[in-house]
């Protein structure tokens, strides 16, 4: 078979079967008596081994080995082939998510895609200054977007860095929200830390609704965070989780000022004071955790939290009756 026919029925053009024979990939078997190469069927398997290794990624030089050395395994360069294809995907997505969040910021020239550009690389610096400039700069014209904002607090390790995400995220509205929601079930309990700290700064009525669903979150660290947020919010049913905060030891204090907080409401009051009693009259509670909650009466009105601290101030535990006594010094004082 000819050059022209086989470049037809093979797909592969004349030019690139003479580049192939030149480097000794394919050479036809025989020439006519004219001269004109001809190839024989084993030359046109060969071609389409190759074409079929070349669909693979390996060069030219790499297919010759492949398919000239008797020892050659293919093991050790498909491995390779598949890490360049790796960090090819990789990089290629690097760069359409990169696009994506410049499209996202709707510049209006070059001078605005140039500052967009400046930004995201800026937010991804490993100066934590660099970083938190680029944080606060969403306010200037051309914006930080969303996305990038909340992959950089998710994963920002630098609490002042990670204070200005945070209030970038809540100058830009409530699109973060689901972003941040997201976050919540990272496998990574920093991750999802960061997420419910970020969530509990957000406005708006989306992101109290992704907070009550986080106090079901099976994550101690992320419940807590949640009822602090909807607490200072006035959400009375985070008064189990916020109990549970002091009995704990997880920010516990911030847990009773949010118990405070909620007070303000007899009903909840009440609520309050019987939850603190009912965990002090548990048999197993230790003498740290019953002195959390004698502190945590302090500023719970009403009958059952004044009742309560009477009982304590004749309690064993000498320090849980010095504080109860103390507490009701400054209740009859008021």
């Amino acid at each position: 078979m000819l050059i022209g026919e086989v470049a037809r029925r093979s797909g592969v053009s004349a030019r690139m079967l003479r580049h192939y024979e030149s480097l000794g990939l394919v050479r036809p078997s025989g020439r006519t008596g004219s001269g004109y190469r001809e190839y024989s069927g084993e030359d046109i398997r060969r071609i389409f081994h190759v074409e079929s290794l070349r669909s693979l990624g390996l060069s030219l030089r790499e297919i010759g080995r492949a398919l000239d050395d008797p020892g050659f395994t293919p093991s050790a360069l498909v491995d390779d082939l598949v890490r360049q294809t790796r960090e090819r995907i990789a990089a290629e997505t690097e760069l359409l998510t990169r696009l994506r969040r410049i499209d996202a910021a709707e510049p209006a020239g070059w001078e605005d895609v140039l500052r967009s550009v400046a930004l995201l690389q800026a937010l991804g610096s490993k100066s934590a200054d660099a970083r938190q400039r680029a944080a606060l700069s969403s306010a200037d014209e051309v914006p930080v977007p969303v996305e990038a904002l909340v992959e950089a607090v998710l994963r920002e390790t630098e609490p002042n860095v990670a204070g200005a995400l945070r209030w970038a995220l809540a100058r830009s509205g409530d699109d973060g929200t689901a972003l941040l929601a997201e976050g919540l079930d990272s496998p990574v309990a920093a991750v999802r830390e960061r997420a419910v700290r970020s969530l509990a700064e957000m406005p708006g009525d989306e992101a109290v609704a992704r907070l009550r669903d986080a106090l079901a979150n099976p994550d101690a660290v992320v419940r807590g965070y949640a009822a602090l947020a909807l607490g200072t919010r006035g959400a009375a049913d985070t008064v189990p989780t916020l109990i549970d905060m002091i009995v704990e030891g997880r920010n516990d204090t911030d847990a009773a000022d949010a118990l405070s907080g909620l007070a303000g409401d007899p009903a909840t009051a009440d609520r309050i004071a019987t939850g603190l009693v009912d965990r002090l009259a548990h048999d197993n509670t230790e003498a740290p955790v019953r002195l959390w909650l004698t502190q945590a009466l302090a500023d719970i009105p009403g009958t059952t939290a004044s009742r309560a601290l009477v009982q304590l101030s004749h309690d064993e535990d000498r320090a849980v009756a010095l504080t109860a006594a103390y507490l009701l010094r400054l209740r009859d004082a008021r």
